[in-house]
């Protein structure tokens, strides 16, 4: 099956056997979001080890995109990612 996904409220077309994080990589220059630090993550090792594509689907929770199958009408967004601080003050 084919369809859309909305990712960042924009309208984007998955085809049939697609991986999420496919979606997003043949459809945007984005990657899947911006770290703390303002780097950019996404795609990396497409089996779900380095857990760089993660997103919010459906503002129901976190998934690895390399190992979601997207469905027609899934809102993605890039996970809100926070710095970590080493200070124990």
């Amino acid at each position: 099956m084919s369809g859309f996904i909305y990712w960042r409220d924009r309208k984007i077309p998955f085809q049939a056997g697609e991986s999420l994080a496919y979606t997003l990589l043949r459809e945007t220059s984005a990657g899947c979001g911006t770290s703390a630090c303002g780097q950019t993550y996404g795609l990396f090792c497409g089996i779900g080890a380095c857990q760089g594509c993660l997103v919010d689907v459906d503002g129901r929770g976190i998934v690895e995109a390399c190992l979601t199958i997207p469905h027609d009408g899934m809102r993605v967004n890039p996970v809100k990612h926070t710095a970590v601080s080493n200070d124990d003050d």
